[in-house]
């Protein structure tokens, strides 16, 4: 039973590395952001995870707060929208052979988190890609979290939003990592919940909004969690 898990979990590694690759080399030949959006569909149709969409997300949303537990969160977030995701991420997962070259190629942006520089020049690259019109999507987090409780929300998001007084949207992805966890060598297929909470300005006026966004964001998950729990 353990080998037969093990391969399911080698055939999601695989389908995900293979469509990575495909991201890669039709890049340059599909305008932006289609080569992402087509890839992360067929990811996700290979995996056998359908997504349940509760809401929308706004079309006047500049920024994107989401939790995050898996590797499939990225692809999930690209395919239930047609906005060009800018991702915000740490600068090590830039430098990674391969990898490295999927967050160069769509122009998302680096964070060096011990840098004293690194504040300014994340709110520089964020000016200049919502001047493209794209949508600055942050895991708040900082990294991953499977133990179903969020952990406390870095607050570059919140110095981004405010400075240039964003329409922030909360999407919660519902237990993730139950179906995609590269760690513990798992995969199932399943339909994955993704809730689209209301949208607001950034109000720098308010400075418990984005640990009042987290909170909120905890008792949705908490409420979806419990719902798929009784049905066992």
């Amino acid at each position: 039973m353990k080998i037969f898990a093990f391969l399911k979990w080698l055939y999601a590694t695989a389908t995900i590395f293979t469509g990575m690759t495909f991201t890669i080399l039709i890049f340059y030949f599909l305008p932006k952001p289609k080569a992402v959006k087509f890839t992360s569909w067929m990811i996700r149709t290979f995996l056998f995870l359908p997504v349940e969409l509760e809401g929308s997300i706004d079309d006047d949303t500049q920024m994107i707060l989401v939790n995050h537990e898996s590797d499939i969160d990225i692809g999930i977030m690209e395919t239930i929208t047609s906005k060009d995701l800018v991702w915000v991420a740490k600068k090590e997962l830039f430098d990674i052979p391969f990898y490295g070259l999927l967050l160069k190629l769509p122009n998302d942006i680096a964070v060096e988190r011990e840098s004293k520089t690194s504040l300014l020049k994340l709110i520089k690259d964020c000016k200049d890609r919502l001047k493209d019109n794209r949508v600055i999507t942050i895991f708040p987090e900082g990294t991953r979290s499977s133990k179903k409780r969020m952990l406390p929300f870095k607050n570059g998001a919140k110095i981004v939003a405010d400075k240039f007084s964003l329409k922030v949207q909360p999407v919660v992805l519902i237990n993730t990592s139950s179906y995609y966890n590269i760690k513990k060598f798992h995969y199932s297929p399943g339909t994955i919940k993704a809730i689209c909470l209301d949208s607001f300005y950034a109000d720098k006026s308010d400075k418990e909004w984005l640990n009042n966004s987290r909170v909120e964001m905890q008792k949705v998950y908490d409420i979806e969690l419990s719902n798929i729990n009784s049905y066992r």
